[in-house]
């Protein structure tokens, strides 16, 4: 049988989505972004799963698109054939959308490269955890493009403009341990996997939709003015405080003991 090209496994609360082309750096081909919508609509039908994990499989993390799968045999129409336009309105932005949209946290697990859509992907995740030998690279101007899946917006809000456009601009590698110190990352550990494994068993007995609040509120809070956010804050709190996990968490404060969190 042949390899699925996104690996899903269930480990407790936690769904761990493994990108599956190693001989190519986990590269996405269309399919591959099929695979990958597909376990994510599983993960999100079971009500268990309260936090994912993304990684790759082999040496690498992902290397963007599988340029391949573009058709510059010449002849006719190779302008036509060749505009990255349709892959990325068809498969690249619906990816980014759905990771910022899914019902629960999600923790990149940066085994290796992350080059070009591969580094989006990454900053489309909440959380990012790094291998020490792992790197990001905006590899779209090697080839005359731009920063895309969310890449040109990602970089400025995770970096400043002054090192979005120079990394944006150069293509140069930007390696784990600096990714970290620039906060384009979270953590950079030696077992990757296991610390974003981690990590997601701690957020998935959290109140998860507060944690899911919390992301849409922080994402959006650079296109609103302060008073905008401060209701924003008022009208997320006030839809958090009719849920369970609301009087739960506040229930136990009181009576001095750790709160059962059901996510709901």
């Amino acid at each position: 049988m042949t390899e699925p090209t996104v690996r899903y496994e269930e480990r407790g609360a936690v769904a761990l989505l493994t990108l599956n082309r190693p001989e190519a750096l986990n590269s996405f081909t269309r399919a591959m972004h099929r695979d990958l919508w597909a376990a994510l609509d599983r993960a999100e039908a079971n009500p268990a799963i309260r936090a994912m994990v993304i990684t790759g499989a082999g040496r690498g993390f992902c290397a963007g698109a599988d340029l391949s799968e573009f058709d510059f045999e010449p002849g006719p129409d190779l302008v036509e054939r060749a505009d990255p336009g349709p892959v990325i309105e068809q498969a690249f932005n619906p990816t980014a959308r759905r990771l910022q949209a899914l019902r629960m946290p999600v923790v990149a697990a940066v085994n290796g490269v992350a080059a070009g859509a591969g580094a989006s992907l990454v900053m489309c995740c909440d959380i990012a955890i790094a291998a020490p030998g792992a790197s990001f690279i905006q590899a779209f101007s090697k080839i005359g493009l731009i920063p895309d899946a969310g890449g040109s917006w990602l970089l400025v809000e995770r970096l400043g403009l002054a090192r979005a456009m120079a990394l944006a601009m150069t293509g140069d590698k930007l390696p784990a341990a600096q990714a970290r110190e620039w906060g384009l990352i979270w953590e950079v550990a030696d077992d990757c996997l296991g610390a974003s494994l981690a990590m997601a068993d701690r957020l998935a007995v959290m109140p998860t939709k507060a944690l899911v609040a919390t992301r849409e509120l922080l994402r959006a809070a650079g296109t609103r003015s302060f008073d905008q956010q401060l209701d924003a804050e008022r009208d997320t709190q006030s839809a958090l405080g009719r849920t369970h996990d609301y009087i739960e968490g506040v229930m136990a404060f009181r009576q001095k003991r750790a709160p059962q969190f059901k996510g709901a």
